[in-house]
Formats: C-alpha cells, sequence, structure tokens
C-alpha cells in the first residue's frame, strides 16, 4: 500500500503580488485528494499585456485532476484572491465557500457570468468546520484591509497547517475583525505543522500600524481645505471609506461616493452585516446645488486606472464635477509597484488644473494591510510551526521571509509557483515542479500565455504592421499591381518617398521576377513577398514590421 501524503503546491500569487491560487492535497502519491485556496486574478498592463482585460493563474494542471478537487476556499474579497472564480469556475467545477462578505462579492460575480450564485456557500468562522475529502477546514479571523479577511485551519491526517491568507495584526481596524492573538495560540497549541504565511511586507522594518490611526490624520486635513475636496482609496478598503466620509461629515459637507467598484462595496457590506454605521452619503444628481466648499467626493483610481472616476477628473468633468485651482484632492492610498506612471499620470493633470495634491509619502494617509517584518516574527512565535512557507509575495520576498524563518530556527521551505511541497514525512520540501502559468482574460474569451494572442499584439505595437494583397490571375500569372496597407508605421520614408507606394512598387517587383516555382506556392510566395517588404522598411525607416500577406487566386471559369 501507498503511504499517503500532504502536499503544498502554488500555482499563482508565489513568486508575484497577485493572482493568488494555492492547492493543498492529501493522499497516496498521485491519488491525492485536493482543495485550492483563492483563485484570484492580476491585472494587466499596456507594456507588458496590451488590450488583455485580467490574468488568472494557469489551472490547467489542476482542471485535469478537478474530478479530486474537494473544495475552493475563498480567504477574503481582494480581487487578487476572488477575482477569478468566476471566470475559471467552469474548468474546475468545485464547490466554493466564503465568509458572508466575501461570498456577497463572490456570488454577484457569479451572476454576472451567468453561472449558479449558489455555488458559492457562506460559512461561519471558527470553530465551524467544513469537510472537504480528508481535509478538514475552518476559517481563522484576521485584521486586513476589507472586512471579513480569514486565515485557514486546515486538518489532515498528517498535522495541521496554518495559511494566514493577507493580514496584519491590527487591535483596531474599524471595520471587521481585530486581530485575536489568543484565538491564534488556541489553535495552534496542539502543534502547527506548517504555517503558510503573506511575505508581503516582508522587508518593512517597522512593525505595521493601525487603520485607527488613519482617521485622527484625516479630519484636519478635510477640515481644513477651502475649496471641493475629493479623495481616493481602494475601494475594497471599506474602513478607510468610512474614515473618510465621517471626516467629510463632521467637516460640515456632503459626501458623494464615485466609482461602481466602491459603492458595490459599501453595499456588500451593509447586507452581509459588517457595515452598520456608514455615514450617509447624496447621490451625484443631488449633488448640483449644494456649495463646492461643502462636497467631499470619494472616489475610484487610486492606481491610475485610466477609466476611474479619479483619472476622469484629472482628464475633464465627470458626472457634472469638476475640479478648479484651490481644490484639494487626497490618495489615501499607496501606490503598487507597477502603477506609479498611472498615478502620476492623473497628479500632473490635476496639478496643471491648479488642483492642491496630498499623496502618502510620509505615511500619514495610508496604512497596509499587510503585516510587516517585526509583525511576521510575532506570527511565527505565536503558531511556533515546525516550518514556515513563505507565500504572497514576489521571489525576493518569499526568499527573505525563508530566511527570517531559519534564523530564528524554523524550517524555511522556498516555494515560487510550481513548486510542489511535501509536508509530511521525515524530509519536508520540494519534491516536483509542476509547469505553471498564465491565462489572459482578452475581452470574452480567456487565453492561454502560448497561445500567441498577446505576444503577436505586443510585436505589432512595437514593429507596426503592414498587410500586402496579392491577386494571382486565372493564367497562375500575378497581377503587378500589389496593394498594401501601413499601420503604425511613418507615412514617408528617410529619402522621402511615400511609404505605402515604395512597398507596393518593391511588392510589384518580386511579382515580376518570381519564377513559376515560387508563384505556384503559396508559402514560397509569402515569404519572398514578406522578405522584401521587411527589406525596404529596414533601409527606410529602420523597422521590421510584422506583415500580412493576402494571397488571392482567380479561378478561370
Amino acid at each position: 500500500m501507498m503511504a499517503e501524503r500532504l502536499i503544498y503546491l502554488p500555482l499563482g500569487g508565489a513568486g508575484e503580488i497577485g493572482m493568488n491560487a494555492y492547492v493543498y492535497g492529501y493522499g497516496p502519491e498521485g491519488r491525492e485528494r485536493y482543495i485550492l485556496v483563492d483563485l484570484g486574478v492580476a491585472f494587466p498592463d499596456m507594456d507588458t499585456t496590451p488590450g488583455v482585460d485580467l490574468i488568472t493563474a494557469d489551472v490547467s494542471w489542476l482542471a485535469e485532476r478537478a474530478d479530486r478537487l474537494e473544495a475552493i476556499f475563498v480567504t477574503h474579497a481582494h480581487e487578487d484572491h476572488v477575482g477569478g472564480v468566476s471566470l475559471l469556475h467552469g474548468r474546475l467545477k468545485a464547490p466554493v465557500y466564503a465568509r458572508a462578505f466575501t461570498g456577497n462579492i463572490a456570488r454577484r460575480k457569479m451572476e454576472e457570468k451567468g453561472l449558479d450564485p449558489d455555488e458559492v456557500r457562506i460559512v461561519g468562522a471558527w470553530p465551524e468546520v467544513v469537510e472537504a475529502g480528508p481535509f478538514k477546514v475552518s476559517y481563522l479571523p484576521v485584521s486586513h484591509s476589507i472586512p471579513e479577511a480569514a486565515g485557514l485551519v486546515i486538518d489532515s491526517p498528517a498535522g495541521r497547517v496554518i495559511h494566514t491568507g493577507d493580514f496584519k495584526l491590527d487591535p483596531t481596524p474599524i471595520v471587521g475583525e481585530p486581530f485575536d492573538p489568543d484565538l491564534w495560540r488556541e489553535v495552534s497549541k496542539d502543534g502547527v505543522l506548517a504555517l503558510v504565511c503573506d511575505s508581503t511586507n516582508v522587508f518593512s522594518p517597522k512593525p505595521g500600524r493601525s487603520e485607527a490611526d488613519v482617521a485622527p490624520e484625516l479630519k484636519p486635513l478635510v477640515a481644513e481645505a477651502k475649496g471641493m475636496v475629493v479623495a481616493t482609496t481602494f475601494a475594497s478598503n471599506i474602513a478607510r471609506l468610512r474614515s473618510l466620509a465621517e471626516a467629510g461629515r463632521e467637516a460640515g459637507r456632503s459626501v458623494v461616493l464615485l466609482g461602481r467598484a466602491m459603492k458595490r462595496m459599501v453595499t456588500a457590506g451593509v447586507e452581509s452585516g459588517v457595515l452598520t454605521d456608514f455615514p450617509p452619503t447624496i447621490p451625484p444628481e443631488a449633488a448640483g446645488d449644494i456649495p463646492r466648499d461643502n462636497l467631499m467626493l470619494i472616489v475610484t483610481g487610486s492606481q491610475g486606472e485610466r477609466r476611474a472616476a479619479s483619472a476622469q477628473l484629472a482628464r475633464g468633468k465627470y458626472l457634472g464635477f469638476e475640479l478648479t485651482e484651490g481644490d484639494l484632492f487626497v490618495f489615501s492610498s499607496k501606490t503598487i509597484p507597477g502603477n506609479e506612471k498611472g498615478v502620476a499620470r492623473i497628479m500632473n493633470a490635476l496639478s496643471e488644473k491648479g488642483v492642491d495634491l496630498v499623496d502618502d509619502e510620509g505615511g500619514r494617509y495610508h496604512v497596509s494591510g499587510h503585516a510587516n517584518r517585526p509583525d511576521l516574527l510575532e506570527i511565527h512565535k505565536l503558531v511556533n510551526p515546525k516550518m514556515v512557507v513563505p507565500m504572497h509575495g514576489e521571489h525576493r520576498h518569499l526568499r527573505a521571509h525563508a530566511r527570517l524563518a531559519e534564523a530564528q530556527g524554523r524550517r524555511g521551505i522556498l516555494a515560487p509557483n510550481g513548486a510542489m511541497v511535501v509536508l509530511s514525512g521525515n524530509k519536508p520540501g520540494v519534491v516536483e515542479h509542476v509547469e505553471t502559468g498564465r491565462t489572459y482574460l482578452d475581452g470574452s474569451l480567456l487565453v492561454g500565455a502560448f497561445d500567441g494572442v498577446v505576444r503577436d499584439r505586443l510585436k505589432m505595437a512595437l514593429n507596426g504592421h503592414v498587410v500586402v494583397a496579392v491577386i494571382i490571375d486565372e493564367g497562375d500569372d500575378p497581377i503587378e499591381d500589389a496593394w498594401a496597407e501601413l499601420r503604425g508605421l511613418p507615412e514617408i520614408g528617410q529619402s522621402k518617398a511615400d511609404m505605402q507606394e515604395l512597398v507596393e512598387y518593391e511588392v510589384g517587383q518580386v511579382l515580376t521576377r518570381a519564377n513559376r516555382k515560387t508563384l505556384d506556392d503559396d508559402g514560397r510566395l509569402e515569404e519572398a513577398v514578406t522578405r522584401a517588404v521587411r527589406q525596404v522598411c529596414v533601409t527606410e525607416l529602420g523597422r521590421r514590421p510584422e506583415v500580412s500577406v493576402l494571397i488571392s487566386r482567380l479561378m478561370a471559369e
């Protein structure tokens, strides 16, 4: 009889920030039963993924074994943890479990995709247990920058694993549950095999600050403002939204929420019962008769998103609102690495309008939702696991976190995406590497990283595109007047010649010189035309464009 083992396999989120997807399995090798923790998305950028809407982990490995997938557990409602549930559920087909607030968000996503929202099942916190094959799973409340975040207590015959999810040690989170060290001691007292732990802020040397520290800073800032006040933060940070709205109300301002995501999160908070005392707001259409210095807008777009309310206001009017000289715009958020250009674009556009800007450079108007290095050490000490497996971070974060654990005398296991770790037995560690990657939501379709769609789009963006149409007549002879169209390339070349005419001339020369073997073979003809087009473009423009050759052959009647 084969020995049974407990495995951990990150498919996304370990070696990057975003698209979290972590597999746990128990059973004989190759016949394990699985659970999946989180199924999130990452967001595209024009530099590397132009035109893409969302990015998910490639779950092909798990989809091939979907008959052994018992359940999907979502730790909280941030997009990098829940955003892929509705996109990938059709491939995995397992029941989804979440706490009430997270479940509210997940169910809405399922409905938007035409899927059954009842596939998402609402469960309570510890000590409630969900049995999923060989696993018993409980939600362990943690504080984070969104309500009802939770770690998971995952029990198997091989022992207990605690998966932290995203967390911080916040005794006063304003909305949501405070971190409860006594509860964590309680679940850890009988021994923990592995702590699979958030690594995001491992390089931050000071203990994390509480969400309650932000509100006293925001109130005088808003109270002393002269014109209209606009503030932006993460739409999911309901505690911050409440602090901002309170600051506006105490300053005698009417508060308007702008942005669909922001309204959706507040609604989910009210419907799930985690938000009971949000200050009153008014709809945008009711703000027309209110003096500007009595208005406060709380808007989406803290990360520079082009279609969000912040960007719209920076460009001009939005829903009747317009920023002018002397107004105040507050970024109560941290700029996520990679979003700096988008945020700077908005800030500069606002500055050109004469708007006063306040950001979080000094750390006064935002606190992180992730545990800093001293907080990670504290959670290691509380749980006292046999081993620490870092997750949720770039490779450098994972590596530093593993070393941090080892410096305290614990086993640290470095397991980036695709590294299958055996947690049980005498020699825990990486035993296999699984091919992982990305899947792109491109319009309404999911396409794989190896499908070439994004690669081709990048090539066209970088090099330009030339389309050439060639006609072969009924006698299998070319009609020399080829047609060409250039996209993303200059119209006039280095020799001052019209590039379209020049390309068409060169293609005509190719057709005139081509032998019968080339003219009768579409592949050879396409290759000869492409070579000629690229050669003239390199000479005139210094570019090797992408070339599409359309060959039409006229049939004799």
